[in-house]
């Protein structure tokens, strides 16, 4: 906590640089740093870190509603939806959000290089197994005009194939000795990427490349040939004690006790492998999850079934869904009538807050009190605070919908009963770190053959062209001459074996206190180092960086029930996001959204 203090802004930070309602206010366009941008968590920040309520006195805004949902994510969308589909479209819904956009972890970046557009993604980023969601489910998809079946030409799954293009390893000079490129990703992560070509080279050519001792040679080799065949060979262990050990065993356990593995730079390849889909290193996984997460020492293998490809990938990711939501709620802040033709469409941020609209968006908005109009088992209204451009702004409200960070949720409801402010407060979130780079030409990548490159040396563990999908008139880049985006992943990981809060406090306090000249330097020295000197170039060939920093990424849980305890209703209050499932998937955000609007009745 008293790391966290340092980072701490002045207030007068979280003031607006533009105000939403002004026709140029566009912030998927912003680059630098975005995500939990600086400013967006300031009073939440001095709520929870210095135990500060005192804002100074509240404008009591005339204006009520039927609903105020509390963050503006998908879950927080969603709700409002939902409402209005259960009660009525005449229905009053105010969203309350402290970014300066919609959308939550679904945030989308625009990149413009030399003239041309490229969409890229700041987070969440795929609709993951829709097919699956049930009627529910499909019934929201078709609402929203969401048609799965345009993903099977616009994903352009050849694309990797068309440029050769393969899952390689990039070994950096300060902390491997070297830079180099090897054409193996020593792990099973390129298969998230539909499309991604695998390794180039055999195991033991990879190992033998690999700048680690002799030792570390051999010991890697060992975790590249491994699996629960050598699990079950070594430890002599019928099919049922393989599956016993399998779940009672870490993989720090495998690694080790099976494999003899002990060479600091190994162990530091393997614990980095697992990437965002495990959301912790693998230092704090059992042999089954990091299996799943797609960590060193398995086979590889397709991570989806044919039938149920990774490809619903809007060209900004996720937030192509919550531009959906948000044009199906407020019809007129764009042009179109299906989720595709809103890829390109202009969106108009300021017609989010009108008055004359039934569901209204205000952004930059910290909500910093809900409470009960008096006894909270009769009360017939909830009294809701926010902060917004340095001033307190109190609206009333028939019920709320808390559908932000669930942590946060004990320091703004005051009259929240102690058993569940104690619960909510158990529940865990891992820091999460999107980059998305703007290249005037990727020439580089086509000569090195570079999918996805996996990067344990480094900030970013890896570095990846985006999902090449083309919709809506949007056009992904076709030629290495042109521009395009790459991603780079950034899971920050705490002290190795330390409990898994501990590490995510370290990793967050240390991600938030970094500046953009730190990230740019880092993103300097990574492709600097991987890329052929004579085809990329820092200052000529990057035209734009945006660094979506997500102190609270993916939900974990807390112990025990205490996630189900959290989010109980609590009379006119109800809780939302994915938090409360927990979970980190698009559609687990929706069914709690779903969820706690039935619970108000």
């Amino acid at each position: 906590m008293a790391a966290g203090a340092t980072m701490l802004p002045n207030r007068t930070q979280a003031a607006n640089v533009l105000d939403a309602k002004d026709p140029s206010y566009y912030p998927p366009s912003r680059t630098g740093l975005r995500g939990s941008h600086p400013g967006s968590n300031t009073y939440a920040h001095a709520m929870a870190l210095d135990g500060d309520t005192d804002f100074g006195p509240a404008t009591t805004l005339n204006e009520e509603y039927d609903l105020v949902v509390v963050g503006g994510g998908i879950s927080g969308l969603a709700a409002a939806y939902y409402y209005q589909q259960k009660h009525g479209q005449d229905k009053k819904v105010l969203i309350l959000e402290n970014h300066d956009d919609f959308g939550g972890h679904a945030r989308r970046n625009e990149h413009t290089i030399d003239g041309k557009l490229r969409i890229g993604y700041g987070g969440t980023q795929t609709l993951v197994d829709p097919q699956h969601w049930g009627k529910v489910g499909q019934d929201l998809l078709d609402d929203l005009g969401i048609d799965l079946s345009r993903w099977d030409t616009a994903y352009d799954l050849d694309f990797f194939k068309r440029h050769n293009l393969g899952a390689v390893m990039y070994f950096n000079k300060q902390v491997f000795g070297e830079d180099k490129v090897v054409r193996h990703p020593y792990s099973n992560h390129y298969n998230y990427i539909q499309g991604c070509m695998g390794a180039k080279i055999s195991n033991e050519e990879a190992a033998r490349e690999a700048p680690v001792s002799e030792k570390g040679k051999e010991q890697l080799l060992r975790i590249l040939n491994g699996g629960y065949h050598v699990i079950k060979k070594v430890h002599n262990l019928t099919d049922a004690e393989l599956r016993q050990f399998t779940r009672t065993h870490s993989y720090y356990d495998y690694l080790k006790d099976t494999l003899g593995v002990g060479d600091p730079l190994v162990i530091r390849m393997a614990r980095m492998s697992a990437l965002d889909w495990g959301s912790l290193g693998t230092d704090m996984m059992g042999i089954r999850g990091a299996d799943g997460a797609g960590a060193m020492g398995f086979p590889p293998r397709p991570v989806y079934d044919p039938d149920n490809p990774y490809i619903h990938h809007f060209p900004g990711g996720n937030a192509g869904f919550t531009r959906a939501f948000v044009k199906r709620m407020i019809p007129d802040v764009a042009v179109g009538n299906n989720a595709e033709e809103l890829v390109m469409a202009a969106f108009h941020y300021d017609e989010l807050d009108k008055a004359g609209n039934a569901v209204r968006i205000r952004l930059n908005s910290t909500v910093v009190n809900v409470h009960h109009e008096g006894d909270p088992a009769n009360a017939s209204e909830v009294s809701v605070t926010y902060m917004n451009n340095n001033k307190a702004y109190r609206v009333r409200a028939k019920g709320v919908v808390m559908a932000c960070y669930n942590v946060i949720i004990p320091y703004i409801c005051s009259d929240l009963p102690e058993e569940q402010a104690a619960a909510l407060k158990l529940q865990t979130k891992s820091p999460l770190q999107y980059t998305s780079v703007g290249l005037k030409n990727w020439r580089a990548f086509k000569e090195l053959e570079i999918g996805v490159a996996m990067s344990p040396g480094n900030m970013h563990q890896n570095a990846m062209m985006d999902f090449p999908v083309s919709m809506g008139g949007y056009e992904y880049t076709r030629s290495p001459e042109d521009p395009c985006i790459i991603q780079m992943v950034h899971c920050p990981y705490g002290e190795e074996g330390a409990p898994e809060e501990e590490q995510y406090s370290e990793a967050r306090y240390a991600m938030l206190n970094l500046q953009f000249q730190d990230y740019e330097d880092e993103i300097r020295s990574h492709l600097s180092g991987m890329l052929p000197k004579d085809l990329f170039n820092f200052d000529r060939d990057v035209a734009s960086i945006s660094v979506n920093r997500w102190a609270h990424g993916y939900a974990n849980g807390g112990p025990g029930d205490s996630t189900k305890i959290g989010r109980q209703p609590f009379h006119r209050i109800t809780v939302a996001n994915s938090d409360s499932a927990p979970g980190a998937d698009s559609w687990v955000a929706v069914e709690m959204a779903i969820r706690a609007v039935n619970e108000l009745g």
